[in-house]
């Protein structure tokens, strides 16, 4: 990653920096323009006072990385010089729908290999969530992946994650296998005692149901936890 990144410095430092971003995208393709550029191509215009490119500059000086500029409120965004309601808005959009776009690839419709395989695309999709959320993948016989649903966002316990939100979404699916998935916002995926009487529960009413609970997965920033390989989803 290292090298690749230095390649495209080069690249950028070697595209001649007369020529205005958006005519530089069209001869030079999106990987030619600094985050400075980009940000500019997508505000498309500065202030009375300032060029766009300044302002974009300002943007990225008021964040320590692209990370927190992801994470800025458009409160926050309308503090900067330049960006009134409309922008910081578009900004919001632009960078939702390329976390989209980033996480569309990481769990399609197919089949389910394994807990890992699932574990390493939710890692993924949930990593920079600040609230607990459930997930579950409604699968058939054969392992194939027929719903992702989120079923609800806060703090996992046996009152608010009742199994009937689960199965109501296995039964609308005529899913025969279930495999859920929730995230810590700490990072580190040791379950709680909770954690561990849900997965029991859901477990005991999946068998009466005839649904069974394949795995519950807990996903950290960097790791996870199986709670079947933990010999917790059984009674």
């Amino acid at each position: 990653m290292i090298v690749q990144e230095k390649l495209l410095m080069k690249f950028c430092n070697q595209v001649p920096k007369s020529i205005r971003p958006r005519e530089r995208l069209r001869l030079y393709g999106v990987k030619a323009l600094s985050n400075q550029e980009l940000l500019s191509v997508l505000l498309r215009t500065g202030s009375k006072k300032e060029h766009v490119m300044e302002v974009a500059l300002h943007l990225l000086n008021q964040f320590e990385n692209l990370h927190e500029l992801k994470e800025a409120t458009v409160e926050e965004l309308q503090k900067i010089n330049g960006i009134g309601e409309i922008k910081a808005l578009e900004i919001k959009a632009a960078i939702e729908l390329g976390c989209r776009i980033a996480g569309s690839n990481q769990l399609k419709l197919g089949k389910v290999s394994s807990s890992k395989q699932i574990a390493r695309s939710m890692m993924y999709e949930l990593k920079d969530l600040k609230q607990e959320h459930l997930i579950a993948l409604y699968l058939n016989v054969k392992n194939e992946l027929l719903k992702k649903e989120t079923i609800f966002i806060g703090s996992l316990n046996q009152t608010i994650a009742h199994p009937r939100e689960i199965f109501k979404g296995a039964v609308r699916c005529s899913a025969a296998q279930i495999i859920l998935v929730h995230n810590h916002p700490s990072g580190n995926p040791t379950p709680s005692t909770n954690d561990i009487l849900f997965t029991r529960r859901i477990f005991s009413c999946g068998r009466m149901m005839g649904i069974e609970l394949l795995d519950h997965l807990i996903v950290g920033t960097k790791s996870y936890i199986s709670l079947k390989e933990s010999g917790e989803c059984e009674e």
